[in-house]
C-alpha cells in the first residue's frame, strides 16, 4: 500500500475529479462517486477484492443506517405539500407574526417547510404565497425571493431529516437527536442572517410581482386546509421523540434503565419515530382523496428519495475506500498541528458546494471525507455535521439547480440574482459556520 502522503496527495487527485465531472460534465454523481472509489481504492494499493468487498460493504452500511430514514422523511414532505398543510403552516406563521412582516413570515415558512421538503419544493409550493404576500404589502420580489429562500436553505443543510444532514450523520456515526437539537440552535441565527441580508440589502432592487393569484384567490383555490396544529404534527412528533431518545441515552440516565427507558429509546429510534411521522401525515389527507392519492403520493416520495439513496450510499462507498486507506494517519502525525479544527470540514464542503453545485452532493462527499478524520482531528460528528451543513450554503450561483428556481420564478434576472441572492447565501453560511464554531468550543 502507498504511503500516507501519496494517499491523501491521490484524494487530492479525487476531488478534483468528483469536480469536474459532476460539474463540468454534468455526470450523475452516484456514478462518480463509485467509479472514483473504485480508482482511489486501487491507486493506494488495496488489492482487487478488497476494493470491491469494501465498497459494498460502505454502501450497504450506510443506507442499512440511514435509508428507511430517508425515504420515511421524503414521504412525509410530499404529503405536507399535497395536503395544503405546508400552506397551513405558513398561515399560522403568518398570522403571528404578521403581514406588515411578511419577508419574516416567509423565512420562518421556509425554515420550517424545508425540514421535510427540499428547499427547490419548498420554493415552488411557497411561491404563489410569496407573490399575492408581495404585491398586498408592497414589497419588491427581490426581498421576498431571498427571505423565503434563505430561510429554506437554513434547514435544507442543517436539520434532519432533509436527506444531506440524515446521510452526513449516519456517515460520521454522529447522535442524530443531537444534530437536530444543535442543528436548531444554528440555523436560527443563519435565517435570520438571510433574512436580515434580504431586507437591507436586497430591498435596494425593485422587482414587481407577477401575479398570478391574489392572497384571497390563492386560499379560495386550497379550499379548506388542515388545522394548523395537525399541519405540524407529522414534523414535531418525530423530532421530539428523536430528542427524548437522545436524552435516554445520557450517561446520567435522565428516564432510569428500566422499561420506560428501553421504549423511548426505541419509540425515538429515528426509523420508528419518522414512519410513525409517516402515518401521522397520513391523518392530514381528505377521506375522499385517500383511496386513490395515498399510494400515487408515496409512490412520488420513495421516487423522489431514490436518487438521494444512491448518492447516500455511494458517498459511503467512497468513505469505507477512504477509511482503507494509511490518510489518518499520514493527518496524524504530520497536519494536526495545523489545528484547522472544525475549519476543515466547513472548507471542504463550501468548496465542492461551489465548485460542483449541490448542496446534497457536498454534504455527502464531505461527510465521507471527515469520516476517517473525526479521531485524529478531535472533533465532535455533530458539529461536524454542521460545519460541513453550512459549507454547503456557500454559494449558491448559476451551478446549482436552487439558484435557478429562484431567480427564474421570482422573476429576477440573473445579474440581481447574483447580487441579491448569491450574496445572501454567503453570508448565512458564514454566519452559521461561527456558531458552529462558538459551540464547538463548548462541547
Amino acid at each position: 500500500m502507498v504511503s500516507g502522503g501519496i494517499a491523501l496527495l491521490f484524494l487530492l487527485i479525487a476531488v478534483l475529479l468528483i469536480i469536474l465531472f459532476t460539474a463540468k460534465f454534468n455526470m450523475n454523481a452516484f456514478v462518480v462517486l463509485v467509479t472514483i472509489a473504485f480508482f482511489y481504492g486501487l491507486a493506494i494499493g488495496l488489492p482487487p477484492g478488497d476494493v470491491v468487498g469494501t465498497i459494498r460493504s460502505g454502501f450497504g452500511g450506510t443506507l442499512g443506517y440511514i435509508g428507511i430514514v430517508i425515504i420515511a422523511g421524503t414521504i412525509i414532505g410530499i404529503v405536507l405539500e399535497k395536503t395544503g398543510a405546508a400552506l397551513s403552516m405558513t398561515q399560522a406563521i403568518l398570522k403571528i407574526v404578521g403581514k406588515e412582516r411578511s419577508p419574516l413570515a416567509m423565512s420562518v415558512a421556509g425554515y420550517v417547510v424545508s425540514i421535510p421538503v427540499f428547499c427547490d419544493s419548498g420554493y415552488v409550493i411557497l411561491t404563489p404565497l410569496n407573490k399575492a404576500l408581495a404585491e398586498e404589502t408592497g414589497k419588491s420580489m427581490a426581498v421576498m425571493a431571498v427571505a423565503l429562500a434563505t430561510g429554506l436553505y437554513a434547514t435544507h443543510t442543517l436539520v434532519p431529516p432533509t436527506p444531506g444532514p440524515i446521510a452526513a450523520a449516519g456517515t460520521l456515526g454522529a447522535d442524530l437527536g443531537a444534530v437536530i437539537g444543535l442543528g436548531l440552535i444554528v440555523s436560527i441565527p443563519a435565517m435570520l442572517a438571510g433574512y436580515l441580508w434580504a431586507t437591507k440589502f436586497a430591498s435596494r432592487y425593485e422587482i414587481k410581482a407577477e401575479l398570478q393569484e391574489s392572497y384571497a384567490d390563492l386560499l379560495e383555490k386550497y379550499g379548506k386546509l388542515p388545522g394548523a396544529f395537525h399541519s405540524f404534527l407529522p414534523l414535531l412528533v418525530p423530532i421530539l421523540l428523536i430528542l427524548l431518545k437522545s436524552v435516554a441515552a445520557y450517561p446520567s440516565h435522565p428516564f432510569g434503565q428500566g422499561g420506560f427507558s428501553s421504549f423511548i429509546q426505541f419509540i425515538g429510534d429515528p426509523v420508528t419515530a419518522l414512519m410513525l411521522g409517516i402515518f401521522i401525515s397520513l391523518t392530514l389527507v381528505k377521506k375522499d382523496l385517500r383511496k386513490e392519492s395515498v399510494s400515487s403520493w408515496m409512490g412520488e416520495g420513495v421516487k423522489n428519495a431514490a436518487l438521494i439513496l444512491a448518492i447516500t450510499g455511494a458517498g459511503g462507498a467512497f468513505g469505507a475506500v477512504l477509511k482503507a486507506s494509511p490518510m489518518a494517519e499520514f493527518i496524524n502525525s504530520n497536519l494536526s498541528t495545523l489545528k484547522l479544527g472544525i475549519f476543515l470540514p466547513f472548507i471542504i464542503s463550501a468548496a465542492l458546494k461551489t465548485a460542483q453545485g449541490s448542496s446534497t452532493v457536498a454534504i455527502i462527499t464531505t461527510s465521507s471525507i471527515m469520516a476517517p478524520l473525526l479521531s485524529v482531528l478531535g472533533l465532535n460528528p455533530a458539529l461536524t455535521v454542521l460545519a460541513i451543513g453550512a459549507g454547503a450554503m456557500v454559494v449558491s450561483h448559476a451551478n446549482d439547480s436552487y439558484f435557478w428556481v429562484v431567480s427564474q420564478f421570482s422573476g429576477m434576472e440573473v445579474s440581481t440574482s447574483y447580487k441579491a441572492y448569491t450574496s445572501a447565501t454567503l453570508v448565512e453560511g458564514l454566519v452559521a459556520f461561527v456558531f458552529v464554531a462558538l459551540l464547538s468550543i463548548f462541547i
